[in-house]
């Protein structure tokens, strides 16, 4: 009986050495792949809200770590510096709406240093589906609408959603959701405005 439980024991044991050893080899192999992928699809998601035809820097090595409560929290956030022939022209941010019916909606902002939206996207969210959710670009086409809005300082009206006076619409039965990014995405280009007299002492990622 004993022999018997040894026995089982060294097989199981050769066995988890085996399929140990395997996953280590895989995911030596498709490590790599798996990197490179990530970066096209980080490439392509910044492409979407900073256009790649205003810039010709290597927008994901210009990364910067900041940090400002008109983000929508003290988190750490990511900026990507876009530059035209060596001159800041442009930014792609990460921010966060954190009134959202269901929670914090996280975003990415492109923005130039004049108040002009380039893009906006939802990366993030928890809102409601059917009523919350067309502000993701899968469900519809409504967060296209910033694109190319100008923001006329922080007394700007119409940037806001049309139940409180603005331009943009709200959604049938749902009104919190896009007020929220609508208000999210006026905070960050306004910040975004007051970034060139500290490009210079940004923190790259990584450093901090």
């Amino acid at each position: 009986m004993l022999d018997a439980i040894r026995k089982n024991g060294v097989t199981l044991a050769v066995f988890a050495a085996i399929t140990t050893g395997m996953t280590a080899v895989i995911n030596a192999v498709t490590k790599p792949t798996i990197e490179h992928q990530s970066e096209l699809a980080q490439k392509a998601l910044l492409d979407q809200v900073v256009p790649p035809d205003i810039y010709n820097n290597k927008l994901q090595q210009e990364c910067y770590i900041v940090t400002d409560k008109a983000l929508g929290n003290m988190n750490p956030h990511h900026l990507y510096l876009a530059r035209k022939n060596g001159k800041p022209v442009a930014v792609a941010i990460e921010t966060t709406a954190p009134d959202g019916y269901s929670g914090n909606i996280q975003m990415l902002v492109g923005a130039d240093f004049k108040g002009k939206v380039l893009g906006t996207r939802v990366v993030e969210h928890h809102e409601t589906p059917g009523l919350g959710d067309k502000i993701d670009l899968r469900i519809s086409d409504w967060i296209l609408s910033f694109n190319g809005k100008v923001i006329h300082g922080s007394a700007d009206t119409q940037f806001a959603v049309k139940k409180d006076g603005g331009d943009f619409d709200q959604f049938t039965g749902a009104t919190i959701t896009p007020r929220a990014v609508v208000n999210a995405v006026k905070r960050t280009t306004l910040y975004v405005e007051t970034l060139p007299p500290q490009l210079d002492s940004l923190t790259a990622c990584g450093e901090q």
